[in-house]
């Protein structure tokens, strides 16, 4: 009787990866679209609204970045709070995510 757990297939923790970095490369990619269609709309000075929505995007890019950070050192999906794992469904519709929801409503 063998003692040896079970192992993950590298391939499909590959792929796994891949789509998580697609996903991430999406999101990257749309609030970078965003960033630039904010940018040639030529906004004055004092437009508080467009200087916060640019904020705003440039804050979910830095965290599109660590996420792609996390998917290189392993711990992508893993809530920063409580060290579980973020729900699959989380990750997908927010694959930047950090935390899982119970976490993220005590931030």
């Amino acid at each position: 009787m063998s003692l040896d757990l079970p192992r993950t297939d590298p391939r499909a923790a590959n792929l796994a990866a891949d789509e998580v970095r697609r996903r991430l490369e999406h999101a990257r990619t749309t609030r970078l679209a965003q960033l630039k269609a904010l940018d040639e709309t030529g906004t004055s000075p004092g437009d508080h609204l467009m200087s916060n929505q640019k904020d705003a995007i440039k804050r979910v890019l830095r965290e599109i970045e660590e996420a792609f950070a996390r998917v290189e050192d392993g711990t992508y999906g893993t809530c920063l709070g409580c060290s579980k794992p973020v729900p699959p469904e989380r990750l997908e519709i927010l694959p930047h995510t950090r935390y899982c929801v119970g976490c993220q409503r005590a931030a």
